[in-house]
C-alpha cells in the first residue's frame, strides 16, 4: 500500500476510474435522484462515512485549518460543492459520453488557471501532451469519424459541465495554498463545508417538488458516489496533485473518457472498436509525454513544494 500511496500515477489513475463511474451512474440516475440533492448525499455521506476514523487527525489539525479558514471556503465552493452539483444537472440533459469528453479539457483549464493566477507557462512538451490526448479523446468521441465529431454539438447540460469544470479548474490550481495539515484532514473539513453551502439549495429544490425515485437501486447508486468517488478518489487525487503536481495531475483527467469507455464495454455490453484502441493510445502517449520528468516545467516545480503535507 504505501508504493501505491508514493506512486501518483497510480493514484491519479484510480481516482478517474471512479470518477468515469460517478459520470456514468449519475447519467443513469438522471430523472430518478435530483442533481443537486445528489450532490448533496454524496459530500454529506462521505463525510459521515470520514468522519469517525479521520477525528484524531482533525481534531489535530484544526487550529491550522481555522487559521486558513478563507482558502477553505475557497477550495470547498469550488472543488466540492460548486463543480459536483453542476456536473449532476448538467447530466440530467446530456449523455454519459458528452461529459466524458468535457472532461479533457480540464489540463487546459488548469493551464490557463495557472497562468491567469501565479503567471506559470507550461512547457512545450507539456502542451503537446494535452493536444496529443486531446486528439486521443476525440477518436474515441467521434468513433473515428471526422463526419461525427463535426456534428457534435454542445446544449444546455453541455454548458453546465463545462461551467463546473472551469471552476474545478481553480481548486486544482490553489490546491496548492491549502493548509499544510493532513490530506485526511483536509478533505473531511472540505467535504463538511461543502454539504453545508449545498444545504440551502437542495432544500429549495426539495421545496419545489423534487423527490427520490427507484427504490434500493437508487439508495445504492448514491451510496456508491459518496465513497469511491468522493473520498476514495478525492483522497487519491489530492496526493496525486501533493507529489507531481497540479498540471500533470490534470492531465491525468484523460482517463476518465478511456474508462468510460471501458466501462460501457462492462456494463453496456457496448463493442470495443478499432478506433478505442486508437484513442486510448493516443491518450496514454500524451500523459506520458506531458509527465516526462527530464523536462519538467516551472509550474510542477512550483506546485510540489507549496502542497506537501506537514504530517
Amino acid at each position: 500500500m504505501r508504493s501505491i500511496w508514493n506512486s501518483a500515477w497510480s493514484l491519479l489513475a484510480l481516482a478517474n476510474l471512479f470518477w468515469a463511474g460517478n459520470i456514468v451512474l449519475a447519467r443513469g440516475l438522471a430523472g430518478r435522484v435530483p442533481p443537486v440533492t445528489l450532490a448533496y448525499l454524496r459530500w454529506t455521506g462521505a463525510f459521515l462515512v470520514a468522519i469517525g476514523f479521520a477525528w484524531p487527525l482533525l481534531r489535530r489539525d484544526l487550529p491550522v485549518i481555522l487559521r486558513h479558514w478563507k482558502m477553505m471556503l475557497l477550495l470547498s465552493a469550488t472543488g466540492i460543492a460548486s463543480y459536483n452539483t453542476m456536473s449532476y444537472i448538467g447530466l440530467t440533459s446530456t449523455s454519459a459520453l458528452n461529459a466524458l469528453l468535457l472532461q479533457s479539457a480540464t489540463p487546459l483549464v488548469i493551464i490557463v488557471w495557472a497562468y491567469l493566477l501565479f503567471r506559470e507557462v507550461p512547457s512545450l512538451r507539456q502542451a503537446a501532451g494535452v493536444l496529443l490526448s486531446l486528439c486521443g479523446v476525440a477518436a474515441i468521441a467521434a468513433h473515428g469519424s471526422l463526419q461525427v465529431l463535426a456534428h457534435l454539438q454542445l446544449n444546455r447540460g453541455d454548458l453546465w459541465v463545462i461551467g463546473g469544470l472551469a471552476i474545478y479548474g481553480i481548486y486544482c490550481v490553489m490546491l496548492r495554498r491549502r493548509p499544510k495539515v493532513h490530506p485526511l484532514s483536509f478533505l473531511v473539513a472540505a467535504m463538511g463545508i461543502g454539504s453545508c453551502m449545498m444545504l440551502p439549495f437542495m432544500l429549495m429544490e426539495l421545496a419545489a417538488g423534487a423527490t427520490i425515485h427507484g427504490g434500493a437501486t437508487s439508495w445504492l447508486g448514491i451510496a456508491y458516489t459518496a465513497v469511491m468517488p468522493s473520498l476514495v478518489a478525492y483522497l487519491l487525487f489530492n496526493r496525486g496533485v501533493e507529489l507531481i503536481g497540479a498540471g500533470p495531475a490534470g492531465q491525468s483527467m484523460h482517463l476518465m473518457p478511456l474508462f468510460g469507455s471501458i466501462l460501457a464495454v462492462i456494463f453496456l455490453h457496448e463493442n470495443l472498436q478499432r478506433f478505442h484502441l486508437l484513442g486510448i493510445a493516443m491518450i496514454a502517449a500524451g500523459i506520458l509525454l506531458a509527465s516526462f520528468r527530464r523536462e519538467q516545467s516551472s509550474v510542477q516545480r512550483n506546485v510540489i513544494a507549496p502542497t506537501r503535507s506537514s504530517s
